[in-house]
């Protein structure tokens, strides 16, 4: 098989990165330019902020990524494209890029989901990818559970039904006034906590099913801080230390939940690897937790570099390249979309 090199773009949410992949496991260059210092003002992403940033970024991220890799347009295999799911508006300027690029350069346009990048990112650097296995996802737009059998076959278990664990970690981060991203923010705090201080309830930790729910864990650390009822207020009245306590137990909750969801899920599936993306997936105490449980349960545990947990084109280089290797290509009528819907697979050999 010939080599396969792929420029890959990913414009879902807040991030604009480009990525040269060789072979689906070699990175030759990696950007990402990051909009967080846009954003944090607001808490949060804010999507027409986001949608402007893209615009103004994309092309020179793209010409930078090609100039460190050394390489010019007519070196390139195929240009693949995060297609969504994410924010329409931001989608639609990596996409546009993405078609331009294409016809103006004759290169074959390839679809790239965006969290079936996420769930394969674990073996963007490996020699052997771990398939099967179960995927966890985790980020600030997604939870999901997946079974990957081969970087083709990806299969959806279950999903958060309300916030993403990111999102849970954003919204506590602020109402604790530790900044955004509330991620690391929280992480960071934490360490100096009790996780077991405060009992945060374990959404569905027990039920039968792969979903998640973190609107009540969320619901009930702010009912701890201002009171039942109260949605808002400051936290001057907790001292720095209760404050590390609410965010280690509220990280602990969060983590169990996450930790036996995915074991429960490697049971079902009975898979011996666990492989975890995602901007969450850079959590110290998801990393440990996860580490534990796997090593106790007899799990081979698989963790994103932490340069490829957030958003990054490297990731959609690599899928892209499976895909284009497997004939799957996209014409110029491809569409960005906001939700969860599988592109096309490559048929099963009989």
């Amino acid at each position: 098989m010939s080599s396969c090199t792929i420029l890959g773009i990913e414009t879902s949410c807040d991030e604009t990165s480009a990525a040269v992949v060789v072979d689906g496991r070699h990175v030759r260059a990696s950007l990402v330019s990051s909009q967080v210092d846009l954003h944090a003002r607001y808490g949060g992403v804010v999507p027409e902020i986001a949608a402007r940033a893209h615009i103004e970024h994309v092309r020179p991220v793209i010409e930078e990524t090609l100039k460190q890799a050394s390489l010019r347009y007519q070196d390139l295999s195929a240009i693949a494209v995060a297609a969504g799911p994410g924010l329409v508006g931001s989608l639609l300027i990596g996409i546009t890029a993405a078609k331009t690029l294409a016809l103006a350069c004759d290169l074959p346009l390839v679809e790239v989901d965006h969290l079936e990048a996420h769930a394969t990112s674990a073996a963007l650097l490996s020699e052997t990818p771990p398939w099967p296995a179960i995927a966890l996802v985790v980020s600030g737009g997604h939870t999901s559970l997946y079974l990957v059998r081969d970087f083709l076959d990806i299969g959806l278990l279950g999903q958060t039904t309300d916030d993403a664990a990111g999102e849970a970690f954003d919204k506590v981060a602020a109402l604790l006034e530790l900044g955004y991203p509330g991620g690391p923010a929280i992480d960071r705090v934490a360490r100096a906590g009790n996780p077991a201080a405060i009992r945060f309830p374990r959404t569905w930790i027990d039920k039968p099913h792969f979903d998640f729910s973190f609107s009540g864990l969320k619901t009930a650390v702010l009912y701890h801080v201002h009171g039942h009822g109260r949605k808002y207020g400051s936290v001057a009245h907790l001292a720095s230390a209760q404050i590390a306590d609410v965010a280690a137990s509220f990280q602990a909750a969060l983590v169990a939940t996450l930790v036996s969801k995915t074991l429960a899920a490697a049971r079902h599936a009975r898979v011996s690897d666990v492989v975890v993306g995602g901007g969450v997936a850079a959590n110290s105490a998801l990393r440990a937790g996860l580490a534990g449980a796997c090593q106790k349960a007899g799990l081979r545990l698989h963790l994103t570099s932490l340069e490829y947990c957030t958003d990054n084109a490297a990731m959609v280089a690599a899928l892209g390249c499976r895909r284009f290797q497997a004939g799957l290509v996209s014409d110029l009528w491809l569409e960005a979309r906001a939700g969860l819907r599988r592109p096309a697979r490559a048929p099963r050999s009989r």
